[in-house]
């Protein structure tokens, strides 16, 4: 019984010893995924999946993220106008304080098309505290951010590539 005691208090001694003036590791940022070059929805989901979390900083809840094909999907003709429609409803309902919606597509212009149509309408200052991030090209930037920036949001740009 005694050794179990003095085996018992000599852990207890010893194991926050051992935890203490351990070098961290310093975290390794892992290299960016590279944008798709194709329409591969599978592609453009790891892609996001990278993309997205780098701006996540000051976020509290679930990204709003809309990958927008480039090409119309012949066995779904609406499928585009589905995502534009989820799109408007999401901004017109109000996206509270501490959300991030990220938007990205093989073909820029579409992408900005419909950002520039989901915020159409929408009251301005409405949506403080809500950033907008567009993954896209530095052409339609500018009309991305005059479109969205009325609503009150922080604008990110990041170029695809």
């Amino acid at each position: 019984m005694n050794l179990m005691k003095s085996l018992a208090l000599a852990a207890c001694l010893v194991l926050p010893l051992a935890a203490c003036k351990k070098e961290e590791a310093a975290p390794v940022e892992k290299a960016p995924v590279a944008a798709p070059t194709t329409d591969d929805k599978a592609s453009w989901h790891a892609y996001l999946n990278d993309q997205v979390p780098r701006h996540m900083e000051g976020i509290t809840n679930q990204p709003y993220v809309y990958w927008v094909p480039a090409s119309e999907n012949t066995q779904d003709p609406e499928a585009h106008n589905r995502l534009l429609d989820k799109a408007k409803m999401d901004v017109a309902r109000g996206i509270v304080k501490g959300n991030i919606l990220a938007y990205a597509g093989l073909d820029p212009t579409k992408t900005a098309d419909l950002i520039v149509e989901a915020f159409g309408e929408v009251t301005p200052n409405t949506m403080k505290g809500v950033r907008v991030v567009y993954i896209g090209d530095t052409a339609n930037s500018g009309r991305v951010k005059a479109a969205v920036e009325p609503a009150g949001v922080e604008y990110v740009f990041v170029e695809a590539k």
